[in-house]
């Protein structure tokens, strides 16, 4: 962090302080929500979660030299000084609009339905050419995870790219509130949260609240081959395959596990890329990238070697070259999009496929089409084996039945049932998709294959 006291966090939120006045204007150096992450001089955020409140780690973060706490809850006995608020989410999200505040670099807001966190490890891959980046870690995308993002920013940091995500009307404004973006990044419109957005246009004027607290003159960039989001398209710099975009691409030639390879056209210049991911939809984030580096004034040169350069997350198209399988270990988190795409990787393997795939969350009254759809995909695939696991993948499976009798097909209730029988069923030198929504934990199945 760069420098901002504690007198500055607690204006920013309105909050009391408990402690000595000669403290306030002390600079903090870090702010957590995880007491085992505490580092000296940071400050600690008690949050009350649905497995555990935070609150009860605030006499633990003193020994581990936290500066204060933020606590909602009036302190008895405090073990050491801290700020007292209403609600320390709202604080938390309250003081970091204010420390974004103090930065005048550009700051790149990802969203969309698919794609966001590898679109936005694209972009911090290309601006890293030139620029010193802080990105997102991980997937902190949401009201928790955004803030302490923001708070990672450092006066060494040139640029910001910030994965910027959600699944309620209002969560993107309040979002867009905290990161007040400078670049405006949108991937594509889906059918992920569907349970809560109702329609794919539901999904667009929800994504379309990054805008609200954008900068004035912020540059927007959109997949112009999306069909809802061309709405945006007379304010918007355009990428995709199709060339009535500012930015297109051609020439794709897939390359298997090796990633592919593709002709990235720009105004007056193209440049033969090879992504080192794999899968067709890799194309549309190097453009992404592509767009957004231009923007800031890299050259072709540097943009080329920022796509190249990119290096995969753990549970985002990363493959694992076990003693025994390839994995394609996709697991963070999926929609039917995703997932199709990563079949299509799957399929351009030239071992064994077996595909592993589990429950999408989120999809609403067509969660069992949906479900289905993926079944119906695999008709155009030879895929050897796909397991399902879980109860919404049911509907994969037997669509699959149907339409791809070719593939065989079997379905476990749960993760232990597949598990037991797991040796059984694969066989040396797979290739083995991994896929579902997180909270179904297939990492547990990576582990297991990875290990065995």
């Amino acid at each position: 962090m760069k420098d901002f006291s504690i007198r500055q966090f607690a204006q920013a939120c309105h909050a009391t302080w408990y402690g000595p006045e000669n403290l306030l204007d002390h600079k903090i150096q870090g702010v957590v929500i995880d007491s085992r992450q505490v580092k000296k001089d940071d400050l600690f955020v008690a949050v009350a979660g649905e497995h555990a409140d935070g609150h009860r780690f605030i006499k633990d973060v003193y020994q581990k030299g936290a500066l204060c706490a933020l606590s909602q809850q009036k302190l008895a006995d405090p073990a050491g000084p801290y700020l007292l608020v209403e609600d320390t989410l709202q604080a938390l999200k309250d003081s970091a609009k204010a420390y974004r505040e103090t930065f005048s670099i550009p700051v790149v807001g990802v969203t969309g339905s698919v794609g966001k966190t590898s679109t936005k490890e694209m972009i911090a891959s290309v601006l890293s050419q030139k620029y010193c980046v802080l990105k997102t870690p991980g997937n902190f995308n949401n009201e928790i995870g955004l803030p302490l993002s923001i708070f990672m920013i450092d006066e060494c940091h040139d640029a910001a790219v910030l994965e910027m995500g959600m699944n309620h009307f209002g969560e993107m404004h309040r979002l867009s509130k905290m990161a007040q973006p400078t670049h405006c990044v949108f991937t594509n419109i889906g059918v992920a949260h569907l349970e809560y957005l109702g329609s794919q246009d539901g999904i667009l004027k929800a994504k379309m609240e990054m805008l609200d607290y954008a900068a004035p003159d912020a540059k927007i960039f959109i997949n112009g081959d999306d069909k809802k989001l061309c709405c945006m398209k007379e304010r918007a710099s355009t990428f995709g395959l199709s060339d009535q975009n500012q930015i297109f691409a051609d020439q794709i030639q897939n390359l298997g596990l090796d990633g592919i390879r593709c002709c990235i056209h720009m105004p007056g210049q193209e440049m033969t890329v090879k992504i080192p991911l794999p899968g067709t939809h890799m194309v549309y984030n190097a453009m992404a990238g592509t767009s957004v580096g231009l923007s800031l004034g890299l050259t072709a040169e540097q943009i080329h070697k920022g796509i190249e350069a990119l290096k995969p997350l753990s549970g985002r198209s990363n493959i694992l070259h076990t003693a025994h399988y390839t994995i394609l270990d996709d697991c963070y988190n999926a929609n039917p999009a995703s997932m199709c795409a990563m079949l299509d990787v799957l399929q351009g393997t030239h071992a064994r496929r077996v595909a592993i795939l589990g429950d999408m969350g989120e999809l609403g009254e067509r969660s069992a089409q949906l479900h289905a759809s993926v079944g119906e995909h695999l008709s155009t695939l030879s895929i050897e084996l796909v397991i399902t696991i879980g109860t919404l993948s049911e509907a994969i499976h037997q669509e699959a039945k149907k339409q791809a009798p070719k593939t065989e097909c079997i379905h476990f209730p749960d993760q232990e049932h597949f598990l037991a029988d797991c040796d059984n069923l694969l066989q040396e030198g797979d290739a083995v998709l991994v896929k579902a929504s997180h909270y179904m934990k297939f990492e547990e199945i990576v582990k297991y294959l990875s290990e065995h």
